[in-house]
């Protein structure tokens, strides 16, 4: 990409997007096209279509989605499908149709098999049922990594995928009905110990494992890919984004708790679920293309403690 490629950036304002505006602008690109939902609705295929055919981008990177953690996905699964259907096929078959020089679609590590050979690699995907409590999200970002391997193989396009483990940090949603695990836990713990609560309950066991990548090296590997990797000769055109390291979710209270200074007691829910029991991704892929994280966990949980306590608590 030259610097000044012609770039859209889809979901901007999301804590992923927004993660890229940052780091394509610190890197010196400086034609960006930037759309609010009021300026573009996503769910509207001719708007998008007359988009695309009045900005002319070259580059395009669909950051965009509804996402949510385990209680929304469960309650509203016809919304996470039928909504990210639409974003991702407006997006990405309008792109094709404009002929952009290449195409990024986030996925998400949530598209392989509940029960995924660990480390799991690019070539499990599709090799078996998904986590039925985020089924409707999934299915949905299966069939956008599926398109574009599709355009990519029948129409030569530069149309790429990668499939980003559980990301946190700036620009992250805090709220209880809707959030991931780690700003709902923040919030959580903070909560009590504010409201200094002697216990606190949390969802599951705490024995499932998770790996989570703060934003900021989220963004840095998009980056990454959208200058060094090409789907054209790659039976598989996705990559997965992730740390390669996981703790248990009782491991990742334990050090929010120390993070915020909580020292109640911790009380687990077994009524409730714990998802996939293990969700960790294998990144030899991404390391041999020349690309490692950076930010290391407890560093990454005290600055984004540090964000939600400026800019979200309070407020």
């Amino acid at each position: 990409m030259e610097k000044s490629s012609k770039i859209y950036i889809a979901g901007h304002r999301g804590m992923v997007g927004s993660a890229i505006v940052r780091k394509l602008q610190v890197a010196g690109y400086t034609n960006l096209v930037l759309k609010t939902h009021q300026e573009l609705d996503l769910l509207n295929q001719t708007e998008v279509r007359k988009f695309f055919e009045k900005e002319k981008p070259e580059y395009v990177v669909v950051a965009a989605a509804r996402v949510g953690g385990i209680a929304a996905n469960m309650e509203k699964p016809a919304e996470f499908l039928f909504e990210n259907l639409q974003i991702q096929n407006n997006i990405i078959w309008s792109a094709h149709e404009a002929v952009v020089t290449k195409l990024l679609f986030l996925g998400s590590s949530c598209i392989y098999p509940r029960e995924c050979f660990q480390p799991m690699k690019e070539e499990y995907f599709m090799t078996g049922p998904v986590e039925p409590t985020n089924e409707g999200y999934a299915i949905a970002k299966i069939a956008g990594i599926e398109l574009c391997r599709s355009i990519s193989a029948e129409f030569n396009q530069d149309f790429i995928s990668c499939l980003p483990t559980n990301i946190y940090g700036e620009n992250d949603n805090f709220d209880p009905e809707s959030s991931h695990v780690v700003p709902a836990l923040i919030r959580k713990i903070h909560d009590a110990k504010v409201n200094q609560q002697n216990e606190l309950v949390v969802w599951g066991t705490g024995k499932a494992r998770r790996e989570f990548m703060h934003v900021d090296d989220l963004a840095e590997a998009c980056l990454f890919l959208l200058e060094n990797f090409s789907a054209r000769n790659q039976k598989v055109p996705f990559v997965n984004i992730g740390t390669g390291e996981d703790v248990s979710i009782k491991e990742l209270v334990e050090k929010l708790s120390k993070v915020i200074g909580y020292e109640g007691k911790i009380m687990w829910d077994h009524s409730k679920p714990d998802g996939m029991p293990r969700k960790l991704l294998e990144v030899s892929k991404l390391s041999k293309l020349g690309w490692k994280y950076k930010t290391n966990l407890d560093d990454g949980l005290s600055l984004i403690y540090q964000w939600y306590l400026e800019n979200i608590y309070g407020k």
